[in-house]
């Protein structure tokens, strides 16, 4: 790049870029206010809206959206998705574990457990949460690897006009780069940057902190698509801008599109569908006026009590005491001409009624939310029994379960674009522990695993069937397994080590093995008396 100019290609897009920019800032403003109010709400910080006339009153906060948010979330982190893959044919089941095992490994290393927890904030709180798929060269020790991560619903802009994500004309990714980021990654582009007339804007900060932003600039990820009518096929690319300049753009290295799949890497998952939108609704914008009615309820009962506890004194001129002496509680005798003008005002108290109203609010958002006392461990009306508390606890969580559903299948749809990103970016051979039939053993694993020749020599791509599992059943799940393989173990339709393998508990793996080398020497044992002829080891008069 020569001059202050950029080439007319760069120059195009970096208007194009903007002026959508601009469009869909503009479409987004009362959704910032909306995510900002979930989480305010979340915080039980929502009398920051008060009218300055009410400054003074008590603001009492019962935090019932949060321990609703935290109970939903504390269900769904008993199940993080794990993927399952299958071979569409058999002789690519060897390359299925393989895979399954690549994919273990890009999530462990990547950390998926600590993105699978931001994002079911997101989706409770905030309606939708969104997932990235891509690839990064400094995963497993700078062999690189798939990944699949979080991006903060406050920092992504999809077109305000559609409701499929891949239909969109264009997706944005905006954060708060310093200048000293940008000129240190982009020399070329330093010497060029301009302020642009956005701006930062305050959908990338959290509501809390307020730093100072003088120096910082908006860093735009500008991802589009483009449909060649020809071939009937979609390539995505993606540029980076700031300070009025292209700083990349994926078409210098790709021309033919960033992802051989060609759709956009982002995954969208909603909690409550809203129409003609991408988006959706969460808890909070389900059960926000019930919480602002309890709560208000709250400040007039406290209201009430802080005024019962100073009764007010009425004096009138005619009753002759003096009103400062009547303040002095440390006097035994008032002087005064008459009792008539004196007079006690007490506060009437509130309808018994009250109280229960804003009891059944909190307890009619508990119970619609799924939130009740079975979910929550508790257990009411004389349920006593073991099995009855567990039947009733995993009835009562059917609204974590159907949103564990949702999570998965948005997964799974990631995990299929992660087996793709690494079909086509994985360039250095890697190494995983595969276990077959209780063994484990170390494989290698290359791209070029994951195609096969055809008739004519052609390359065809190996395709998988996913399915997703949780990692980690909940302890109730796990004791039901648990005692109905102890029955059949009972009844003799399961030998003990059929049953450890179907049971669920902590150091299942190592007793596994320390039984399979028991049988192994028990095995070994009896081959080698076998093979020993009669009166071996006989000596002496026996013999």
């Amino acid at each position: 790049m020569k001059g202050t100019d950029q080439t007319q290609r760069q120059r195009e897009l970096c208007e194009r870029a903007y002026e959508l920019f601009r469009e869909f800032r503009g479409a987004y403003t009362a959704e910032w206010q909306r995510l900002e109010n979930c989480e305010r709400m979340y915080r039980g910080d929502h009398w920051h809206d008060v009218p300055q006339t009410d400054r003074n009153e008590p603001r009492p906060v019962t935090p019932i959206i949060q321990s609703t948010v935290e109970n939903i979330k504390a269900e769904l982190m008993d199940r993080v998705p794990e993927a399952v893959i299958l071979p569409e044919s058999p002789p690519d089941a060897d390359i299925a574990r393989v895979v399954e095992a690549i994919v273990k490994q890009n999530h462990d290393a990547d950390g998926y457990v600590k993105e699978y927890r931001k994002l079911t904030h997101d989706l409770l709180v905030g309606g939708y949460c969104v997932q990235e798929v891509g690839y990064d060269n400094a995963l497993n020790g700078g062999l690189g690897g798939a990944f699949i991560r979080q991006v903060d619903a406050r920092s992504i802009l999809f077109d305000p006009l559609v409701t499929d994500v891949q239909e969109s004309r264009a997706v944005f990714k905006l954060s708060l780069k310093t200048r000293e980021y940008v000129e240190s990654r982009f020399p070329k582009s330093a010497p060029f940057l301009t302020a642009d007339a956005f701006g930062t804007p305050d959908a990338v900060e959290d509501g809390i902190l307020h730093g100072d932003r003088s120096g910082a600039m908006l860093f735009l990820e500008y991802w589009w698509r483009e449909y060649d009518a020809e071939t009937e096929r979609a390539s995505v690319h993606m540029a980076q801008i700031a300070g009025n300049q292209v700083l990349s753009d994926s078409r210098d290295v790709k021309p033919d599109g960033l992802f051989e799949h060609g759709t956009y890497p982002f995954l969208i998952t909603q909690m409550f569908v809203r129409k003609g939108s991408c988006l959706g609704l969460g808890i909070v914008d389900m059960f926000e006026t019930q919480q602002r009615y309890a709560d208000k309820l709250d400040q007039i009962v406290l209201k009430n009590a802080l005024m019962a506890s100073h009764n007010k004194l009425l004096v009138t001129e005619a009753s002759g005491f003096d009103t400062e002496d009547l303040r002095d509680w440390s006097k035994e005798v008032h002087a005064g001409e008459s009792l008539n003008g004196v007079t006690w005002f007490s506060t009437p108290p509130l309808p018994a009624y009250i109280i229960g109203y804003i009891d059944r609010i909190r307890e009619s958002i508990k119970q619609e939310s799924g939130a009740n006392d079975f979910s929550r461990g508790m257990t009411t009306g004389g349920v006593t029994a073991a099995s009855a508390i567990s039947a009733m606890q995993e009835m009562s969580n059917k609204r974590a379960r159907m949103i564990a559903r949702v999570l998965h299948e948005s997964f799974r749809d990631a995990v299929r674009l992660e087996i793709e990103v690494e079909r086509e970016f994985n360039f250095f051979t890697r190494r995983v522990n595969v276990t077959t039939d209780g063994e484990t053993r170390e494989r290698t694993f290359e791209s070029a695993m994951l195609v096969k020749r055809a008739a004519g020599n052609a390359l065809l791509p190996i395709e998988f069937h996913i399915s997703i599992k949780a990692q980690q059943e909940t302890k109730y799940s796990a004791i039901s397994q648990n005692e109905l393989v102890l029955r059949m173990l009972q009844s003799g339709m399961a030998t003990p080590a059929q049953a450890v393998e179907l049971m669920v508990f902590e150091g299942k793996e190592q007793l596994l093995k320390q039984m399979r080398e028991q049988m192994e020497k028990a095995e070994a044992l009896a081959k080698q008396q076998q093979m020993s002829p009669p009166g071996a080891g006989k000596t002496g008069r026996n013999a």
